[in-house]
Protein backbone atom coordinates (compact mmCIF):
# COMPACT_ATOMS: atom_id res chain seq x y z
CA UNK A 1 0.00 0.00 0.00
CA UNK A 2 1.47 3.34 -0.71
CA UNK A 3 1.76 6.31 1.70
CA UNK A 4 -1.15 8.35 1.57
CA UNK A 5 1.11 11.73 0.87
CA UNK A 6 2.63 10.06 -2.07
CA UNK A 7 1.74 11.81 -5.60
CA UNK A 8 -0.15 9.64 -7.68
CA UNK A 9 -0.10 10.51 -11.10
CA UNK A 10 -3.09 9.14 -13.67
CA UNK A 11 -3.14 9.50 -17.50
CA UNK A 12 -6.95 9.72 -17.49
CA UNK A 13 -7.31 10.64 -21.30
CA UNK A 14 -5.34 10.81 -24.39
CA UNK A 15 -4.91 14.80 -23.44
CA UNK A 16 -5.24 14.62 -19.76
CA UNK A 17 -2.54 14.08 -16.53
CA UNK A 18 -4.00 13.57 -13.00
CA UNK A 19 -1.60 14.32 -9.97
CA UNK A 20 -3.30 13.32 -6.65
CA UNK A 21 -1.56 13.59 -3.32
CA UNK A 22 -3.09 14.40 0.49
CA UNK A 23 -1.61 16.50 3.28
CA UNK A 24 -2.42 16.44 7.12
CA UNK A 25 -3.49 20.35 6.73
CA UNK A 26 -7.33 21.70 6.94
CA UNK A 27 -8.50 22.56 3.72
CA UNK A 28 -8.54 26.39 4.04
CA UNK A 29 -4.88 26.15 4.63
CA UNK A 30 -4.12 24.33 1.93
CA UNK A 31 -6.08 26.28 -0.40
CA UNK A 32 -4.55 29.54 1.09
CA UNK A 33 -0.95 27.86 -0.04
CA UNK A 34 -1.75 27.50 -2.93
CA UNK A 35 -3.33 31.26 -3.62
CA UNK A 36 -1.23 33.74 -1.47
CA UNK A 37 2.49 34.74 -2.72
CA UNK A 38 3.96 34.49 0.87
CA UNK A 39 3.30 30.70 0.90
CA UNK A 40 3.58 30.03 -2.51
CA UNK A 41 7.64 31.08 -2.10
CA UNK A 42 8.26 28.14 0.30
CA UNK A 43 6.93 25.68 -1.51
CA UNK A 44 6.13 25.88 -4.93
CA UNK A 45 9.50 25.56 -6.94
CA UNK A 46 10.60 22.54 -5.56
CA UNK A 47 11.65 24.63 -2.57
CA UNK A 48 13.92 26.79 -4.57
CA UNK A 49 14.01 30.62 -4.62
CA UNK A 50 10.99 31.60 -6.44
CA UNK A 51 9.54 34.97 -7.32
CA UNK A 52 6.24 35.38 -7.40
CA UNK A 53 3.85 37.75 -8.64
CA UNK A 54 0.15 36.67 -8.21
CA UNK A 55 -3.69 38.44 -8.56
CA UNK A 56 -5.68 36.06 -7.43
CA UNK A 57 -9.02 36.95 -9.20
CA UNK A 58 -10.69 35.31 -11.96
CA UNK A 59 -9.06 37.14 -14.66
CA UNK A 60 -6.05 37.78 -12.84
CA UNK A 61 -2.98 36.36 -13.97
CA UNK A 62 0.05 35.11 -11.86
CA UNK A 63 3.80 34.73 -12.71
CA UNK A 64 6.04 32.41 -10.76
CA UNK A 65 10.10 32.24 -11.62
CA UNK A 66 12.24 29.44 -9.67
CA UNK A 67 15.59 29.98 -9.13
CA UNK A 68 16.73 26.52 -9.54
CA UNK A 69 20.07 24.65 -7.98
CA UNK A 70 21.38 24.31 -11.80
CA UNK A 71 21.63 28.30 -12.14
CA UNK A 72 19.41 28.91 -14.26
CA UNK A 73 15.88 30.61 -13.62
CA UNK A 74 12.28 28.75 -14.87
CA UNK A 75 9.27 31.35 -15.45
CA UNK A 76 5.86 29.94 -15.84
CA UNK A 77 2.79 31.81 -16.63
CA UNK A 78 -1.00 31.71 -16.59
CA UNK A 79 -4.60 33.30 -16.19
CA UNK A 80 -6.74 32.41 -12.99
CA UNK A 81 -10.12 31.53 -15.11
CA UNK A 82 -12.53 29.83 -11.78
CA UNK A 83 -12.28 30.08 -8.74
CA UNK A 84 -14.23 28.36 -5.63
CA UNK A 85 -13.31 28.92 -2.15
CA UNK A 86 -11.70 26.81 -0.88
CA UNK A 87 -12.64 24.02 -2.96
CA UNK A 88 -11.42 24.98 -7.04
CA UNK A 89 -9.21 26.47 -9.36
CA UNK A 90 -9.17 26.50 -12.78
CA UNK A 91 -6.20 28.36 -14.28
CA UNK A 92 -4.18 28.55 -17.55
CA UNK A 93 -0.63 26.94 -17.12
CA UNK A 94 2.32 27.89 -19.95
CA UNK A 95 6.32 27.60 -19.21
CA UNK A 96 7.79 30.22 -20.97
CA UNK A 97 10.73 27.84 -22.09
CA UNK A 98 8.50 26.72 -24.56
CA UNK A 99 5.53 29.82 -25.26
CA UNK A 100 2.95 28.79 -27.04
CA UNK A 101 1.88 25.72 -25.54
CA UNK A 102 -0.57 26.54 -22.75
CA UNK A 103 -2.32 23.82 -21.13
CA UNK A 104 -5.44 24.12 -18.58
CA UNK A 105 -5.36 23.01 -14.92
CA UNK A 106 -8.09 22.22 -12.63
CA UNK A 107 -6.81 22.01 -9.04
CA UNK A 108 -9.98 20.54 -6.62
CA UNK A 109 -9.57 20.25 -2.63
CA UNK A 110 -11.73 17.92 -0.86
CA UNK A 111 -11.17 17.42 3.02
CA UNK A 112 -11.73 14.24 5.24
CA UNK A 113 -10.75 14.05 8.73
CA UNK A 114 -8.93 16.85 8.79
CA UNK A 115 -6.67 15.96 5.76
CA UNK A 116 -6.87 18.06 2.49
CA UNK A 117 -6.44 15.94 -1.07
CA UNK A 118 -5.25 17.84 -3.55
CA UNK A 119 -6.17 16.87 -7.12
CA UNK A 120 -5.06 18.50 -10.48
CA UNK A 121 -6.09 17.70 -13.77
CA UNK A 122 -4.19 19.29 -16.27
CA UNK A 123 -5.46 19.62 -20.36
CA UNK A 124 -3.47 19.74 -23.08
CA UNK A 125 -4.66 20.61 -26.96
CA UNK A 126 -2.88 17.17 -27.95
CA UNK A 127 -1.25 14.28 -27.13
CA UNK A 128 2.14 15.03 -28.05
CA UNK A 129 1.96 18.02 -25.73
CA UNK A 130 0.63 15.63 -22.68
CA UNK A 131 3.21 13.21 -23.89
CA UNK A 132 6.29 16.12 -23.63
CA UNK A 133 5.27 17.31 -20.33
CA UNK A 134 4.75 14.02 -18.72
CA UNK A 135 8.31 13.02 -20.00
CA UNK A 136 9.30 16.49 -19.11
CA UNK A 137 10.44 15.58 -15.10
CA UNK A 138 7.14 16.62 -14.53
CA UNK A 139 5.89 14.46 -11.78
CA UNK A 140 9.17 14.58 -10.11
CA UNK A 141 8.93 18.47 -10.20
CA UNK A 142 5.37 18.11 -8.22
CA UNK A 143 6.53 15.33 -5.71
CA UNK A 144 9.43 18.06 -5.14
CA UNK A 145 7.36 21.19 -4.89
CA UNK A 146 4.73 18.87 -2.80
CA UNK A 147 7.25 17.54 -0.08
CA UNK A 148 8.41 21.14 0.43
CA UNK A 149 4.63 22.13 0.86
CA UNK A 150 4.10 19.46 3.25
CA UNK A 151 7.22 20.99 5.23
CA UNK A 152 5.76 24.38 4.74
CA UNK A 153 2.22 23.45 6.38
CA UNK A 154 4.14 21.71 9.62
CA UNK A 155 5.32 25.47 10.39
CA UNK A 156 1.36 26.82 10.18
CA UNK A 157 -0.18 24.24 12.49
Amino acid sequence: MSNPRDLVVDLPSDREITMTRSFAAPRELVYAAHTRAEHLKHWWGRGNPLDVEIDFREGGHYRYVEHADDGNDYAFRGEFREIVVPERIVQTFEFEGMPGQVAVETLVFTEHDGRTTVTGTTRFDTTEQRDGMADSGMAQGAAESYAALDRHLATLR
